[in-house]
């Protein structure tokens, strides 16, 4: 029977991917098996890795702030419609900027926020020190990083 609020069926999930283009896109891209079997779709910025990623899946382009004001508000302003029409149950997202809006977004409206602090990152990342107090789920690919996030999991290399 399907949920009245979702219409998705008990056990499936819908889940957000929300990450920069460029290196973060394609790490993220390596955690494909997690994702795959469930409904999901991209959330992340025009550039060539994203708009090929375009042609095989679902992807909404939205406005990368680039730690600009103006290009927040556009970002924060896009990323809650999409969130809103879409609904998931999960954002996964390894940063940076563009994601950082959506995860809070998606807490505030109750959805669960997985972030992975991104393999090039031996010490906290902006992006990491932002997500980690609205994540369910905070992993890192270093074990000293543990140190740092207090709600930390060390869950090793996915690289």
């Amino acid at each position: 029977m399907a949920d009245k609020k979702t219409g998705r069926g008990k056990d499936e999930v819908k889940i957000c991917i929300a990450c920069s283009a460029g290196g973060h896109l394609t790490e993220i891209k390596l955690l494909k098996k997690i994702y795959e079997k469930n409904e999901h779709f991209f959330l992340t910025f025009k550039r060539n890795n994203s708009l090929s990623l375009s042609k095989k899946e679902k992807v909404y382009f939205i406005k990368d702030p680039s730690r600009n004001p103006l290009s927040l508000l556009v970002n924060i302003v896009q990323s809650f419609r999409i969130l809103k029409k879409e609904n998931p149950d999960y954002i996964i997202s390894n940063g940076a900027g563009v994601a950082i809006p959506a995860c809070y977004i998606a807490k505030m409206m109750g959805k669960k926020v997985i972030f992975i602090e991104s393999f090039c990152r031996m010490e906290p990342s902006l992006s990491g020190k932002l997500a980690h107090p609205v994540s369910d789920l905070f992993l890192v690919q270093y074990p000293q990083l543990k140190e740092s996030y207090k709600k930390a999991v060390y869950a090793g290399s996915f690289i």
